[in-house]
């Protein structure tokens, strides 16, 4: 159930509510690495290469619904804080209905610009059939990704992070359990090919969906609106003009991230699918690496959140230096098994002397310690981003990215080959790790507000701890 982040030791509680929110991104990248396995050993290179395409099209449909559905978190972690369990409840009505008709847009569009997309992109012809058999399917469980990464993205916004974590265990062995059936047709399985990874995948996450519906409602949970309370689901306008303006900028992060990692497969395709392969084997590596910064960014920004509707700013700058060193430890040990066991790892997605080995371990020798300082800059930006301040890390990420890294590996590309790739992602890491301590030390973030919808009758929110403060509900204008 919820849990109020504004009180206790800050160090136990970021450790609380971090490491299931780490298990549950360890599920995902277990999830894709083990996806990635089957498909490179059961159909070859090219199916590897076409769903490292295809995934960084999912990457980039995911950013643009992440920051929306981040400012819902963020709205919710605050109400949470302040003790308003009614403008929470609004919270997630209205993000739920803007998730439902965005995502069922983004669906239908990709499905039928799946050839364009691909194209676009320039995925190797050796491949294109295959990525865009998986990504189409793909593009059919997005509403349903985005639907179940928003209300477990509002569950960490009221303090659960757990529950969040069982419910992707759940999906995630699903989606191991059958992702070699449906390749292969074994038993009562249709045999689907590459398409059968995805569609393993939209099962997995759609009974994993459906049965924390079924749970929260078992529970009364005080964030889902009940069958009496269906027209917190009406779009508040005010209330969702602060999701959007305030989501944009956070869903352009993303999208800045996806771009620039877009811009990066163009360029390596450039290369041939030899190197394409051991570049999308050392990315699903590096997923592991940069866990840790993940989590704990969400950590610090549910419980920098909940703190700053709180009024509790003497505990804002200490969750982010508890946040900071947390990720310098975890990461910094990652990082090091790693270069200490790539070889072995990468053995596991590149069976056989192919070649390909060694040209992913020069990738990961150059570019995986930069891991250590993006994880700083997740770490401040989840904090930042709890008091509203959105744009200021979308310059920063902007600048980092698309004028610098992208701009120094297509340039040098010709001198250096494509180590100008690999070296671009330290170059980022520096840039985009300075701004961003810049802008915390001496930024305005603090000033910064959600600008958040108030109640109809003009009452402050209820800042109260008792049992009838958190049952009544504002009224919100329409």
């Amino acid at each position: 159930m919820p849990r109020d982040l504004t009180q206790g030791p800050i160090a136990r509680n970021l450790i609380a509510f971090a490491l299931p929110v780490l298990g549950g991104n360890v599920l995902q990248s277990l999830n894709g690495s083990v996806n990635a396995i089957w498909i490179g050993n059961l159909l070859g290179e090219e199916a590897l290469t076409a769903t490292s395409n295809a995934n960084l099209v999912l990457f980039l449909l995911l950013g643009t619904v992440f920051g929306v559905s981040m400012a819902a978190t963020i709205l919710v972690a605050q109400a949470w804080g302040a003790k308003d369990i009614g403008r929470a409840k609004c919270v997630v009505g209205t993000g739920a209905t803007f998730f439902v008709g965005v995502s069922a847009v983004l669906a239908l569009a990709g499905w039928i610009w799946t050839p364009a997309i691909l194209h676009l992109l320039g995925t190797p012809p050796a491949a294109f059939e295959l990525a865009a058999q998986y990504l189409r399917v793909i593009f059919l469980a997005v509403p349903l990704m985005n639907l179940f990464a928003f209300a477990m993205a509002v569950l960490r916004g009221a303090g659960d992070s757990r529950t969040p974590f069982r419910f992707m265990l759940l999906s995630v062995a699903i989606d191991i359990a059958i992702n070699p059936l449906l390749i292969r047709g074994v038993g009562p399985f249709p045999e689907m090919g590459i398409a059968g990874s995805a569609a393993s995948t939209l099962v997995g996450q759609g009974v994993s969906f459906a049965l924390l519906l079924f749970v929260l409602n078992r529970r009364r949970h005080p964030l889902l609106p009940g069958l009496a309370e269906l027209d917190h689901y009406r779009p508040r306008p005010k209330l969702l003009r602060t999701i959007v303006t305030k989501g944009v900028p956070m869903g352009l992060q993303m999208i800045v991230i996806s771009s620039a990692a877009l811009a990066m497969m163009g360029l390596v395709n450039s290369f041939g699918v030899k190197v394409a392969a051991a570049y999308g084997v050392a990315a699903q590596l590096w997923t592991y690496v940069q866990m840790p910064a993940l989590a704990t960014g969400a950590a610090v920004s549910s419980m920098a959140a909940q703190n700053v509707g709180a009024g509790r700013w003497d505990r804002v700058e200490r969750i982010a230096r508890a946040g900071v060193l947390f990720n310098l430890l975890l990461t910094g040990v990652l990082v090091a098994l790693l270069y200490a066991a790539d070889r072995y790892a990468l053995g596991l997605f590149l069976p056989g002397d192919t070649g390909a080995i060694d040209i992913a371990m020069h990738i990961n020798d150059v570019a995986c310690w930069s891991f250590v300082l993006f994880g700083i800059t997740i770490v401040l930006f989840g904090v930042v981003r709890a008091t509203g301040a959105v744009t200021p890390p979308l310059v920063i990420l902007f600048v980092s990215m698309l004028l610098v890294r992208v701009p120094f590996a297509w340039a040098l590309q010709g001198p250096l080959g494509a180590d100008a790739v690999w070296w671009s992602f330290p170059l980022g890491a520096v840039v985009s790790t300075a701004l961003a301590f810049g802008y915390y030390r001496w930024g305005g973030w603090r000033r910064a507000k959600l600008q958040a919808e108030e109640p109809a009758t003009g009452e402050a929110a209820d800042t109260g701890v008792s049992s009838p403060a958190m049952d009544r509900e504002p009224v919100y204008e329409a």
